[in-house]
C-alpha cells in the first residue's frame, strides 16, 4: 500500500514538471506579446533593410534634389573661380604682350637710330678725309694745264705725275666722289659759290660762265662748293644822241 502511494507521487512529480524547452519558448512568446506592436528593442541595429539586404545610411537618406542642388552650387563656384583665374591670366598676358611690343618698338627705333648715327659718322669721316685730298687733286690739275713739257725728259716727268693723278682720281671715283660740271649751267647756291659777276650777252643772266675752282660731291652730299664766275645782264649802252638830249633837258 505504501509502495503504491510512493509510485503515485513520483508519477505526479514527473508529469507536472514542464520541459526546459517549453519554458524557454513560452518565455519568448510572453516577451514578444509584452512589446507593443512588435517593436524592435533598443539593441536593434540602426540600418534598415530596403529592397532585400541593402543597408541605407544617413547620407543616402538625403533627398536627391537637395544633393543635386548642393553639387550644382559647388560646381558653379568652382567654374566661377576658374573664370576669374582665366580672366586674370588673360589680363596678365595682354599686359606682357603690350610690354613686349613696346620693348620691341623701342629696340627697333634704337637700332635704326644707331645705324643712322653710324652711317652719318662714317660719312663725316669719309668727307673729312676726301676734303684733305682735294687740294692735291687741284695741284695736279693746275700742273697739267700750265706745264708744257719741251724735252723728252720733261715729257717723261709730266707723264709720270699725271699717272699718279689718274690713279688718285680713279680711287676717288670708286668711293663715290664725282666732280661738278658747272660751266653753262644755271647758278645754284646749294652747289656753287659766286666769286665774280661779269656782264655779258653771250650767256643768260645767272648762268655759270667759268668754274674757277672745281666742286665735288659724294653721292648727294656736297664735299666742296664750286667757285664760279656768273654771267650778269649786260649794261645798257648810252649813245651820244641820248647824252645830248639829257644835257639839253638839264
Amino acid at each position: 500500500m505504501i509502495d503504491e502511494e510512493n509510485q503515485h507521487q513520483q508519477e505526479t512529480v514527473h508529469g507536472s514538471t514542464p520541459d526546459a524547452t517549453d519554458v524557454s519558448v513560452s518565455t519568448n512568446d510572453v516577451a514578444e506579446e509584452t512589446l507593443p506592436g512588435n517593436a524592435v528593442s533598443d539593441q536593434a541595429p540602426a540600418a534598415e533593410l530596403i529592397d532585400g539586404d541593402s543597408p541605407v545610411t544617413a547620407a543616402e537618406a538625403i533627398p536627391a534634389e537637395v544633393a543635386s542642388e548642393a553639387v550644382s552650387a559647388s560646381d558653379a563656384a568652382a567654374l566661377a573661380e576658374k573664370d576669374n583665374e582665366i580672366k586674370l591670366l588673360k589680363s596678365q598676358l595682354e599686359e606682357r604682350t603690350s610690354q613686349y611690343v613696346r620693348i620691341a618698338a623701342d629696340f627697333d627705333n634704337y637700332r635704326k637710330r644707331t645705324q643712322r648715327e653710324r652711317d652719318e659718322l662714317e660719312l663725316q669721316v669719309k668727307c673729312s678725309t676726301i676734303n684733305e685730298l682735294l687740294p692735291v687733286v687741284d695741284n695736279f690739275e693746275r700742273a697739267r694745264s700750265q706745264i708744257k713739257p719741251q724735252t723728252d725728259q720733261e715729257t717723261t716727268i709730266h707723264k709720270s705725275y699725271q699717272s699718279v693723278y689718274k690713279q688718285l682720281v680713279e680711287c676717288l671715283k670708286r668711293i663715290g666722289v664725282a666732280p661738278m660740271r658747272s660751266e653753262g649751267k644755271e647758278f645754284d647756291p646749294n652747289l656753287h659759290e659766286a666769286v665774280m659777276r661779269q656782264p655779258t650777252d653771250e650767256y643768260p643772266e645767272g648762268t655759270v660762265m667759268e668754274e674757277l675752282v672745281r666742286g665735288y660731291v659724294l653721292g648727294e652730299r656736297v664735299l666742296r662748293h664750286a667757285l664760279v664766275k656768273v654771267a650778269a645782264a649786260p649794261e645798257p649802252v648810252i649813245t651820244s644822241e641820248e647824252t645830248d638830249q639829257s644835257g639839253a633837258e638839264n
